[in-house]
């Protein structure tokens, strides 16, 4: 599908990845995304033979590529529901940024499963598309990190994450405890990119402008994994929040940021007028977080 495709891209900026991810031929995306450009009418992505970033009109159509995509995965179930004789299961579509409570959510799915049978999880979604499902009602309910526009979106905290930063071991940074914005002012830093995380973005840009830093954003990855790799290389020092670390990334320190802004608040987000059962949904989610692990 190239919806699917197109949204492979602008989360690996690289074709290759990309096709790897959909279990794809390279020359198979890089058709679809032509398919796609001719379709629209113009270019979705600048690509070069080092680089591969989203035009405008790409970052603009990319929220409006995850909407549309989970209305097409509702619509599956809610077929499939139907074709099966069930006419009377309440459906909610969930989406949830990458990495945002992932492990509340594993910790939650067996309850989940048996008191919301018509709950469907999409693939991870970021929070900017979130929205906009939302408000298009091809979600009726969505996890990610908080941000700004969220006009007709009902918003609550359900965890604050710190800002880690990934240093190699034989860093001078390596043996401190915390490590301030400014001190990382002048050191070229990796993290996500902009498209698949604003709110992340947005907030590490303002602990860097409150500390009267600058934030030398030297490359993306759309992973942890693809970040430590990075750093492990000695291009950088990576930028990630907590939750998203399952484990010490070998050959690497994690450092927490200290001073204002260098935490990130993750998020249940509704629509204006939720229907009961997003309403159930987040309460439990949110008495989930507040027992923390204990809580399977």
């Amino acid at each position: 599908m190239e919806l699917e495709v197109f949204i492979a891209v602008a989360e690996e900026l690289h074709f290759g990845r990309a096709a790897a991810r959909l279990h794809r031929g390279q020359p198979t995306v890089s058709d679809a995304i032509r398919r796609m450009e001719n379709t629209v009418g113009g270019r979705l992505f600048h690509r070069t033979s080092r680089r591969v970033v989203l035009t405008d009109l790409g970052e603009a159509l990319l929220p409006d590529a995850h909407a549309t995509l989970a209305q097409l995965r509702r619509f599956q179930q809610r077929g499939g529901a139907l074709a099966a004789g069930d006419r009377t299961r309440a459906t909610l579509v969930v989406a949830h940024a990458e990495y945002t409570a992932r492990h509340l959510l594993l910790r939650c799915l067996p309850r989940l499963r048996d008191r919301f049978p018509g709950l469907a999880i999409v693939p991870p979604m970021p929070t900017t598309a979130q929205l906009t499902a939302l408000r298009a009602e091809t979600i009726g309910l969505g996890i990610g990190l908080a941000t700004t526009n969220t006009t007709d979106v009902r918003t609550r905290v359900l965890s604050t994450e710190r800002f880690m930063a990934l240093v190699p071991e034989a860093h001078p940074f390596a043996a401190r405890a915390e490590l301030s914005a400014s001190e990382l002012s002048t050191t070229g830093l990796l993290t996500w990119p902009r498209q698949l995380n604003s709110g992340l973005c947005d907030r590490l840009l303002s602990a860097f402008h409150i500390s009267g830093a600058d934030l030398r954003i030297i490359r993306t990855a759309d992973s942890v994994q693809a970040i430590a790799a990075h750093v492990a290389a000695g291009t950088g020092i990576g930028i990630t929040v907590e939750s998203a670390l399952d484990h010490q990334p070998p050959g690497l320190r994690v450092i927490p940021l200290t001073g204002p802004s260098t935490t990130a608040d993750q998020v249940v987000l509704t629509p204006a007028e939720p229907s009961d059962t997003a309403v159930a949904l987040r309460d439990l989610l949110l008495c989930a977080a507040i027992d923390g692990p204990k809580d399977a």
